[in-house]
C-alpha cells in the first residue's frame, strides 16, 4: 500500500459525500489539487487559474480572487465533510491556510505544516479608539474578568439559603448535569470584532462589528473575495461579551458549585472555540444572546416550535404566527419600561450528555433566565409544566435601563410537540414574576 492510499481512501469518502457536488467547480478543483499534492508538485495560484477555471496567462492573480474564493469554499467542505464523520477518524483531509494543496493531516500526529504570514507589529491605537463600542459591551480581553466576576457569584449569593440551593441542583433539569462525572462546559456567546485602519497610517482608527463577518476565517474571505478591502480591515483576534454574561454566570456557576464538585470539571470557552469533541463528551450549558449561539442555535432550534426572526429580536411561534419581538433594540428611553425575550432548552446529547441552553434576545432576558432557572419556586413552576427530557419554555422580561425587573413563564412544550403546556398553576405565586404592566403590542 502506497503512502497515497490513504489519501485516496478519503478521498473517495468525500466524493461519495457529493459536498463538492458532482460535477462542479469545486469537485474539478478538488481532484485537481488532490493529484497535484499526491505527485509532490503543489500547483501555483495561476496554474490553477488555467487548468481548473480555464483563464489565460494574462489572469491578473492580485486584481482576480475566483481562486482564492474557490480554495476557501473547498477547505470549508472539507471541514464540514469531517465534522459529519465523526471524531473517531485517525486522519483527515486538509487544506492548509495560504498553501495550494491536500495533505493527510493525522488526528494524533501534529497539524499539518501552515504557512503563517510574518508577524506583524502591534497597531498603534490610542487608548480613546478602543472603547467606541456600547458600554453594554466588554472586550475578549476582559473574559478573565468575567470568569472571576463568575465566581466571585458564590460569595455574592452567600445570603442564598443551603436549602434552596439544595432544592435547586435537586431538580431534574440539573440533576441531570450534575449527577454524573462528565465535564462541565459552560459557553458564553461572543461576537467577532475587527479593525478598521487609516488608510495614510495603517494605524487601527476603530472596531466594526459587521454580522456577516462572525470569525477571523470570514474576514479573510471577504477581503480575498473583495481585494479593494485589502489593507482596510484587520484581524484583531479580538471578540467582545454582552455584560448579562457576568450576571448569568454568578447564577450558573453558584448552582454548579455543589458540595463534593471537582471544581476542574467546569470549563468556560467562548462559543467561537467549542469544538466537536466538547459537544459530544460533556454537559454543554449555553448563557448569552441568541444571536450568539453560532452551531448552537441549530441544535436548539432544529427541533422547536420557535424560530428565529429576520433579526435576532425576533422569535417566530411556528405553530401560531405569533412574533415576539424584543423592544431592547430600540433604546428605550431612560426611566421607561420595555419587553425583551428570554429562551431556556433543555435535551439531550449524542452520547447521553445534557444541553442546556440559557438565551436571550438581549441582556436583561438572560440575566432573568438565569435566576428563573436558578431560584427554586420558579423553576419548580417550570418543571410542573413539563413531561418530557427534551423541551423548552419562552420567557417574556420586563426590563428598565439595563436592569431586569421581572418576568413570567409564556410557555413550555416538548421539543418537536404541537401541544403547548399551560405556563402557570393558579396556585403558583407571581410577586417575583409579575410583569410590569407595559404597553401590549401583542394584544394580549
Amino acid at each position: 500500500m502506497t503512502a497515497a492510499d490513504p489519501i485516496q481512501q478519503l478521498a473517495e469518502r468525500f466524493r461519495a459525500a457529493n459536498l463538492p457536488g458532482k460535477p462542479s467547480t469545486l469537485s474539478r478543483l478538488f481532484d485537481y489539487l488532490l493529484a497535484r499534492s499526491v505527485a509532490g508538485t503543489p500547483p501555483k495560484e495561476i496554474e490553477i487559474a488555467i487548468d481548473v477555471f480555464g483563464k489565460d496567462e494574462s489572469f491578473a492573480v492580485a486584481q482576480d480572487s475566483t481562486v482564492r474564493v474557490y480554495v476557501h469554499k473547498l477547505r470549508r467542505k472539507l471541514e464540514e465533510f469531517h465534522a459529519q464523520a465523526g471524531c473517531d477518524e485517525a486522519a483527515r483531509l486538509v487544506l492548509p491556510k495560504g498553501e495550494y494543496r491536500i495533505v493527510l493531516e493525522h488526528l494524533n500526529a501534529p497539524p499539518a505544516e501552515i504557512v503563517e504570514p510574518a508577524e506583524q507589529p502591534p497597531p498603534r491605537v490610542e487608548r480613546r479608539d478602543w472603547f467606541n463600542l456600547r458600554n453594554s459591551m466588554v472586550a475578549t480581553a476582559g473574559c478573565l474578568l468575567l470568569a472571576c466576576a463568575g465566581l466571585l457569584g458564590f460569595h455574592l449569593r452567600a445570603s442564598v439559603p443551603a436549602s434552596e440551593l439544595d432544592t435547586v441542583r435537586a431538580n431534574p433539569i440539573w440533576a441531570k448535569v450534575l449527577g454524573d462525572n462528565r465535564p462541565i462546559v459552560v459557553v458564553v456567546g461572543d461576537y467577532y470584532i475587527f479593525g478598521e485602519t487609516d488608510p495614510r497610517s495603517g494605524a487601527v482608527q476603530r472596531m466594526v462589528r459587521e454580522f456577516s463577518i462572525n470569525s477571523a476565517r470570514e474576514l479573510e474571505e471577504q477581503l480575498q473575495s473583495d481585494p479593494r478591502l485589502n489593507g482596510r480591515y484587520e484581524d484583531l483576534d479580538l471578540a467582545y461579551l454582552p455584560t448579562s454574561t457576568a450576571f448569568a454566570m454568578r447564577d450558573v456557576l453558584t448552582t454548579l458549585a455543589a458540595p463534593g464538585q471537582p471544581q476542574q470539571r467546569v470549563q468556560m470557552v467562548l462559543a467561537s472555540d467549542l469544538t466537536t469533541d466538547m459537544l459530544r463528551s460533556s454537559h454543554i450549558i449555553y448563557i448569552g444572546y441568541i444571536s450568539g449561539m453560532r452551531q448552537l442555535q441549530e441544535l436548539a432550534f432544529q427541533r422547536s416550535r420557535l424560530s428565529v426572526g429576520s433579526s435576532f429580536d425576533e422569535l417566530i411561534d411556528k405553530r401560531t404566527g405569533r412574533r415576539y419581538v424584543s423592544q431592547a433594540g430600540r433604546l428605550p428611553e431612560a426611566g421607561s419600561t420595555y419587553r425583551d425575550y428570554g429562551f431556556f432548552s433543555s435535551f439531550p446529547g449524542p452520547t447521553g450528555n445534557r444541553f442546556v441552553i440559557i438565551a436571550g434576545t438581549r441582556d436583561v432576558a438572560v440575566m432573568e433566565t438565569a435566576e428563573a432557572l436558578t431560584r427554586a419556586w420558579p423553576l419548580a413552576e417550570l418543571a410542573r409544566s413539563i413531561q418530557s427530557e427534551s423541551f423548552e419554555a419562552l420567557y417574556e422580561v420586563a426590563g428598565l435601563n439595563r436592569s431586569n425587573l421581572s418576568g413570567r413563564l409564556l410557555f413550555s412544550a416538548a421539543l418537536g410537540s404541537t401541544q403547548r403546556r399551560p405556563a402557570h398553576d393558579p396556585d403558583t405565586p407571581k410577586n417575583n414574576f409579575f410583569l410590569a404592566d407595559l404597553n401590549d403590542e401583542h394584544g394580549r
